[in-house]
């Protein structure tokens, strides 16, 4: 399957992708009509937890956790190739509950055979992050981190193009097959693959002559916030938000989930829901410094698990998308798989599960 291939999408995904081919020495190309980054990616805050985003131990949390284990090492790579030092950070997360209910549901949660977890009360947890508020526990995930998504896409794309792939800003508009190879058409001419790699997120289905699985946008909207109050040493976790203390002593706030179509305007209802949360979290936020809110569209399926592989009816043709509220935390692993595929022809069992194509049956 090696030869030519043009990868849709400059998010973290798609960059990721570019990366992990240009290693292996294929040539790619990369389309998007915004830089790189440009979309969900600049708005996520790049966490890294998956025992807090898939308590419901399903095939998510598998293949989050493979990714996980990837990191330190994906981390160091991409940092050397591109001369980037991107910002991650491993210093847990401390999931907060509220109310006794919450808290119950948490000491639940915590049961992973050989994850260090522990349950801290409201006193050892204030110790810890001794700027949040009135709670009635917390639970401790050390192994959890962040990474900054923006440097982090900006670092893999400069990696790829170290070794040879290329960047167009053009909208994609049409793909079709064209005897053994395909033809991309976009705003900006034509292209020739052998395989095409959609990793354009919410704007998958907008992209004529093939089938893809069916995705929605759902926006998620992030804030940026000076802080002055005691200085957080975990990722805080409540029921309405995360908050993300930066290297830099700011924090991030996110993020919130909202049906609205291709709508990324920022909101003064969703800004408003987020600094509610916070400071139901942290009392002193009230007096933070606004310094920016950030949208993105997040890209989900029916079941809000990837779509990942070869499409059956058009060999060539594979997808790596719908990663919704994961696409950081999966780039690793979804990389890794993609390559396996585009360069040795090996697919992975987990992709049975996240199979473009299961939305059909």
């Amino acid at each position: 399957m090696t030869g030519d291939v043009v990868i849709v999408g400059a998010g973290i995904i798609g960059c990721a992708i570019a990366r992990e081919l240009s290693a292996r020495g294929v040539a790619c190309t990369v389309i998007d009509d915004r830089p790189v980054g440009g979309g969900a990616t600049r708005a996520s805050a790049g966490m890294l937890a998956p025992y807090v985003e898939a308590h419901e131990k399903g095939p998510l949390l598998e293949l989050a956790v493979r990714s996980l284990d990837l990191y330190d090492r994906w981390i160091a790579e991409v940092g050397r190739e591109s001369a980037i030092d991107v910002e991650y950070r491993r210093i847990g997360t401390l999931e907060v509950a509220l109310d006794p209910d919450h808290a119950a549901d948490l000491k639940r949660a915590a049961a992973y055979p050989g994850i260090e977890m522990r349950w801290l009360d409201s006193t050892a947890a204030q110790r810890l992050n001794p700027a949040l508020g009135t709670i009635s526990g917390a639970l401790l995930t050390p192994i959890h981190g962040y990474v900054a998504p923006p440097q982090l896409a900006t670092a893999l794309a400069r990696a790829a193009e170290h070794r040879g792939a290329t960047f167009r800003r053009a909208r994609v508009r049409r793909v079709t097959r064209a005897g053994r190879q395909f033809r991309v058409e976009t705003s900006d001419g034509e292209l020739q693959a052998s395989s095409v790699v959609m990793a354009a997120g919410a704007w998958t289905n907008e992209i004529g002559g093939i089938r893809t699985p069916p995705l929605r946008p759902v926006r998620g909207q992030l804030l940026h916030l000076g802080w002055s109050g005691h200085p957080l040493s975990t990722i805080v976790w409540g029921p309405e938000c995360y908050i993300v203390p930066r290297l830099d002593g700011t924090l991030l706030v996110g993020a919130t989930v909202e049906d609205v179509g291709f709508d990324e305007r920022a909101t003064a209802a969703g800004i408003r829901d987020l600094l509610d949360a916070a400071c139901e979290l942290l009392p002193a936020g009230w007096g933070a410094t606004f310094i920016e809110a950030r949208s993105g569209l997040r890209p989900a399926t029916p079941d809000e698990l990837p779509a990942l592989g070869v499409d059956p009816a058009e060999p060539g043709i594979i997808h790596a998308s719908g990663h919704y509220r994961n696409g950081v935390l999966l780039a690793p692993i979804t990389a890794s798989l993609i390559g396996d595929l585009v360069v040795e022809g090996k697919s992975d069992p987990a992709l049975e599960t996240f199979r473009p194509d299961r939305f059909e049956h």
